[in-house]
């Protein structure tokens, strides 16, 4: 029972946090616009690879998602100050962090499902790869959400937070392989592609799908890493979470 309650208010919250983003639609609707620009440049410059950047594609809106959640949880902390009142509130600051990740997720989620069926027009794939790609995005999510939630308590001013959150949406989002194949990289740097969460996710929906030849030990390390860091991750921002609450 108490560790219901842990949870309690946490679907109301993401209901409420999903009303709060259909507000700014027009950011909802661009979303996916880097996306769609990359995929463009794909189609015209190498399109054997099309099917490689619409994965990309769609691991890199959900890596997204935890931007989202730095600037929503900041802008709530910073300029309205209203943490304080759910951390006062019988919500548990673990359900406000999930509440907040989830619903900012479902919101942005329309535009993902759009790449999702041009993925499955331009590339049709069988129920195996779509299994892996699924659970690479909730272990891509999981990293992300914490990750930008995490970053979202560091700071004391807006401005200061953006050029951390285009930095690490860059490095993470697009250095990677993530819109291009994994065997570019060179040899000696594949490892660390391979634990990265974006570009680690890619490469076993790719190698799922026959898209990339990958070994044994690459899909160990590839899944394992993900994994990990997914679990790590969101166990580490329910731990922050409360940390930030007892601080507030």
């Amino acid at each position: 029972m108490a560790f219901g309650l842990r949870w309690a208010g946490t679907g109301v919250f993401c209901a409420t946090e999903i009303r709060v983003q259909f507000h700014e639609w027009l950011a909802i609707l661009t979303g996916t616009l880097v996306q769609a620009v990359l995929l463009i440049f794909v189609w015209v410059l190498a399109r054997d690879i099309l099917p490689i950047a619409l994965i990309g594609a769609l691991v890199y809106s959900v890596f997204l998602i935890g931007q989202r959640v730095l600037n929503e949880a900041a802008y709530v902390r910073i300029d309205h100050k209203l943490n304080e009142l759910y951390h006062a509130s019988p919500m548990s600051p673990e359900a406000y962090f999930l509440g907040m990740s989830t619903g900012i997720f479902l919101a942005y989620l329309p535009p993902i499902l759009v790449i999702a069926v041009v993925t499955i027009v331009v590339a049709p794939f069988g129920l195996l790869p779509w299994g892996v790609l699924i659970a690479c995005l909730l272990a891509v999510w999981s990293v992300s959400a914490s990750l930008g939630y995490f970053i979202s308590t560091l700071f004391k001013d807006m401005k200061t937070i953006w050029p951390y959150s285009s930095l690490i949406t860059n490095l993470l989002g697009i250095v990677p392989p993530v819109f291009y194949p994994l065997h570019l990289v060179p040899e000696g740097w594949r490892w660390l592609a391979l634990v990265l969460p974006t570009s680690s996710a890619t490469a076993l929906v790719n190698g799922a799908a026959g898209l990339e030849v990958l070994s044994g030990e690459d899909v160990l390390l590839a899944g394992g890493s993900l994994a990990v860091e997914a679990i790590a991750l969101f166990i580490f921002g329910i731990y922050w979470a409360r940390r930030a609450a007892r601080e507030a």
